[in-house]
């Protein structure tokens, strides 16, 4: 079963002790961008788009948690105002891959009480 956390540049994110981590059941999508070259006779050549040609997004929620948590998160989320990257650890079978990824949008949901929820839609980003 994969896991995903996320950290603020290798650091913890303010409010927290450690990363953060995303509830389970969260989704990543791919798609590769490449150049389809078309000669006729249903012929076809394809290329890589760059050098890192792999468009991914990943979607994550944070159910019912203490407002605080979310309330640290949608703060840091708004820090980062859509443009700094951070870093997201995905750990499956086949071991850790750390990404940096950037959040340009998420929504927040008061579930009840003093519990709420957060979902937030992440991009992969190649730099350094």
């Amino acid at each position: 079963m994969a896991t995903a956390i996320f950290q603020n540049d290798g650091s913890n994110i303010t409010g927290f002790s450690g990363g953060v981590v995303v509830d389970k059941g969260f989704s990543r999508q791919s798609a590769p961008k490449i150049h389809v070259m078309n000669f006729g006779d249903g012929y076809e050549h394809r290329a890589a788009d760059g050098i890192n040609n792999l468009v991914q997004g990943m979607n994550v929620s944070f159910n019912t948690r203490p407002k605080a948590e979310i309330d640290d998160l949608v703060a840091f989320f708004e820090s980062l105002g859509g443009v700094t990257k951070f870093r997201m650890t995905l750990d499956d079978t086949n071991g850790n891959e750390t990404i940096k990824v950037v959040c340009k949008q998420w929504n927040q949901t008061w579930a009840y009480d003093d519990y709420y929820s957060l979902t937030a839609q992440l991009e992969r980003v190649y730099e350094a």
